[in-house]
């Protein structure tokens, strides 16, 4: 990677918290020092997943001991419905429940563990009612929570029918817990004159703002949020905050009293909603090299029983169905199907993964059809520089590194070498088999909904030469915070230590978007620059009519000021004399992401201002007795484009890429024939571990500046890294065909847990059999084999 010509941007500098978090000093929400009297909230929960409610007796509750208020929707002064896009959820459940852990009502007592008592007490009496509970239910009834959506491009009947080959084929992914180390919380603290100020750790603090003022039918002049820092959100945040900072408002509005609502994991699990899980069907024709043809796709998507965010991420998972790929002729369409579980939401991709998926388990197909190595079916059918380069959408790819990269990356990972080393090793080992798979992902970066990329910041500097920040952005770990003070502290060429950046306020940058759609710090970076670039302006504007220098002459690095032939001044000074001189120390910042464009209804435009390409290369082993399985290397290459804070970039790679590895491999949510989900605990759902890293990682940056004028030539880094994970799942299924009769689909849904590994190879492996091994031998040798 080129040496970065910036003195703190460019940086590995450490994370601005690395040392509060290390030492358990950061203080999140539910570490804010505790009014006195401060009350705790809890919901009382649906046992029903469908069910008109006949009768709700609260009076236990009341009477409860500790307890000082009880809310229900009746108790709602402003709207009663919310959502982020559509107002179609309750505050509370409206006479019929909608998923099982819907909240009915919340208690507030005076301690934690009286609220949860007291809210198991009430008596309900249901109606049962039919629930829908997967989305082959709810296909089949035409349930939706928002219209269906197409998207075509070619004459695909033609491709189908005169391509010289075509097949169909089927896949189900499962869905994903965001799992943030903070669960859901809320703080909030009623002041004079109706005020409500809350302290909620939450993504998207302006939607908060406008979801308490709506509900206490209050001006968002009188609702004040706030985060310092969230223990990871991962989307879980973005929008579904918002039931714990609205029950907690109401109770603190009723009582006149601070309340907290803190919710209990299993709560959490239950009452919130989860990454999208999805059915796909797809009908491809191609070329006998594996050049794609044609291909139809229909994506059925799980979104819970209301709106959310569903409608962005289908849309979303439309957008990235051709991931790298060129497809002449294809035609996605997007079931947006309701069922009576949780409302389904946001999590890091946004859709973009599961897009990707679709795409990649279809070349895996025809490559395996063929008998082809599937990277060689990829490189077939990348989008080209000058021609093929339009996506189904009608965006022109620009920026278009794929060929390269994956050329990079085929070299450092060894992967020819490799593929034959593997061979050999599965022609040997008759129980051990090994897999490899190179995967490259293309993704788009803004918010699809244009009107969302915008970010406002302030930026002050004291007269002591130390500099504030605050901008609309949420930090939830991902060193936001970081990177916008380095790009302050570049842009008045101080040390990072002279610059602090605030907590998140609405009371200070309104009107602010979510940290979301990995635009963190494209969007607030640049408003912090524009913020700091005025003041940088006023400054220079001023020596240059003080000290006679040419504007041009007058520059700032390393804590000075230069003042063309004159001898430098300590910025301290000069920023005392400037203050001296009535001259404005501080201003407010603003951009706007620049060229994009989109039109909701004919699905085509400029949806994203650039790509971020990456690419990567997996290899696992698993054993066919008992379908366990390791992931031993995995090497990456990230264009990250002139990365801000390459440490901490570093970090989000391979956390994504993990937390990706996790979907597709142990993250299994089931819910049971009533609609209650089984694994709603760290007892029942397994997140990855450390020891689920592979022994050898390699993570790269691919030398290349973004092409677009985003903050210092950087690229995003939230959420590509995730896909890339889909190589390991394509290289469990390589392992899987190595048992598999030649030219054999292995069918395998996501997440290929051990099980599922297994009842592929029931599937496939029979005619395998008779090499004098047992195939339902007792011992498994993987964890010996993998300590040798």
């Amino acid at each position: 990677m080129s040496k970065s010509p910036h003195s703190t941007v460019g940086s590995s500098l450490p994370h601005e918290s690395a040392h509060l978090h290390v030492t358990g000093t950061a203080p999140y929400t539910d570490d804010i020092p505790e009014q006195r009297n401060t009350l705790h909230a809890a919901f009382g929960l649906s046992e029903r997943a469908h069910a008109r409610i006949a009768a709700l007796d609260l009076s236990a509750v009341r009477t409860a001991p500790g307890v000082m208020a009880v809310a229900t929707l009746d108790d709602v002064p402003g709207e009663k419905y919310l959502g982020p896009f559509l107002h179609d959820e309750p505050i509370f459940a409206d006479g019929v429940t909608q998923y099982l852990g819907q909240p009915l009502f919340a208690v507030a007592a005076h301690t934690h563990d009286q609220a949860r008592y007291a809210a198991r007490l009430a008596k309900v009496i249901y109606e049962d009612l039919e629930p829908i509970l997967d989305v082959t239910q709810g296909a089949a009834q035409q349930a939706y929570v928002l219209p269906p959506v197409r998207m075509s491009r070619g004459d695909l009947p033609a491709a189908l029918l005169s391509a010289p080959l075509r097949h169909q084929g089927e896949f189900f992914c499962g869905g994903q817990e965001q799992f943030y180390l903070e669960g859901q919380v809320a703080y909030a603290i009623p002041g004079e004159n109706q005020e409500m100020q809350v302290f909620c750790s939450t993504q998207h603090p302006s939607e908060m703002q406008a979801m308490v003022s709506h509900m206490l039918a209050l001006p968002a002049t009188c609702v004040r949020v706030q985060c310092r820092r969230m223990g990871g959100g991962f989307g879980g945040k973005e929008s579904q905050s918002w039931p714990f900072a609205t029950a907690a408002a109401l109770l603190a509005s009723m009582t006149g009293q601070a309340v907290k609502m803190r919710a209990d994991r299993d709560d959490d699990f239950m009452i919130t909603g989860k990454r999208h899980d999805f059915f796909m069907r797809y009908d491809v024709a191609y070329e006998p090299d594996g050049l794609i043809r044609g291909v139809a796709f229909d994506q059925w998507v799980r979104c819970g029983y209301s709106a959310d965010l569903s409608g962005a991420v289908a849309d979303r998972q439309v957008f990235h169905s051709d991931n790298a790929y060129y497809l002449e002729a294809v035609d996605i369409r997007s079931l947006r199907i309701k069922t009576h579980t949780q409302s389904n939401t946001a999590f890091r991709g946004f859709g973009g993964p599961q897009g990707i998926l679709c795409i990649e388990y279809v070349i895996d197909d025809i490559a395996r059809r063929l008998g082809l190595d599937p990277l060689d079916v990829r490189r077939r059918n990348f989008y080209g520089k000058e021609e093929r380069n339009v996506t189904p959408y009608q965006m022109r790819l620009e920026d278009n590194v794929v060929h390269e990269l994956v050329e990079q990356l085929e070299a450092s990972s060894q992967y020819r070498q490799r593929r034959r080393e593997i061979q050999a090793f599965n022609d040997v080992n008759p129980v051990l088999k090994k897999g490899l798979a190179l995967v490259p992902v293309k993704f788009g970066i803004s918010f699809t909904a244009t009107h969302l990329n915008q970010a406002g910041a302030l930026v002050h500097v004291y007269t002591d030469g130390s500099v504030l920040v605050n901008h609309g952005g949420t930090e939830m770990g991902q060193g936001l915070n970081t990177k916008v003070a380095q790009v302050v502290a570049e842009e008045f060429g101080l040390p990072l230590a002279s610059i602090r950046v605030s907590a998140t306020d609405t009371a200070k940058v309104a009107n602010t978007s979510a940290t979301a759609a990995s635009t963190g710090t494209d969007l607030n970076g640049k408003a912090a620059q524009d913020a700091a670039r005025k003041v940088k302006q006023a400054l220079i504007a001023y020596a240059s009519d003080h000290y006679g220098c040419d504007a041009q002459e007058i520059s700032f690095h390393d804590g000075q000021v230069c003042l063309g032939t004159l001898a430098p001044m300590s910025f301290v000074d000069f920023v005392r004399q400037a203050y001296m001189a009535r001259i404005p120390l501080w201003s407010s910042g603003f951009y706007r992401t620049p060229k994009i464009h989109y039109d909701m209804a004919t699905l085509t435009g400029r949806p994203f201002y650039y790509f971020v390409y990456a690419a990567a290369c997996a290899e696992v082993v698993i054993d066919t007795l008992t379908g366990e399985n390791r992931l031993l290397r995995a090497d990456i290459l990230y264009d990250a484009g002139r990365p801000i804070n390459p440490a901490v970039d570093l970090g989000q790679i391979e956390g994504g890429f993990i937390q990706g590895v996790g979907w597709l491999t142990t993250e299994e949510l089931w819910w049971n024939d009533q609609g209650r989900l089984m694994t709603h605990a760290p007892s029942t759902y397994k997140i990855p571990s450390v020891s689920d890293c592979p022994a050898d990682l390699r993570v790269a940056f691919f030398d290349n500046g973004n092409r677009e004028n985003n903050i210092y030539q950087s690229k995003a880094m939230g959420e590509p890294p995730l896909p890339l994970a889909i190589s390991v799942f394509l290289a469990l299924r390589d392992a899987i065909a190595a048992v598999a009769p030649e030219h054999e689909v292995v069918p395998l849904d996501a997440p290929a847990t051990a099980e599922r590994i297994l009842n592929t190879l029931d599937m496939v492996a029979p005619r395998r059999l008779g090499q004098g091994w047992s195939w339902r031998s007792s011992t498994s040798p993987l964890s010996s084999a993998m300590s040798e």
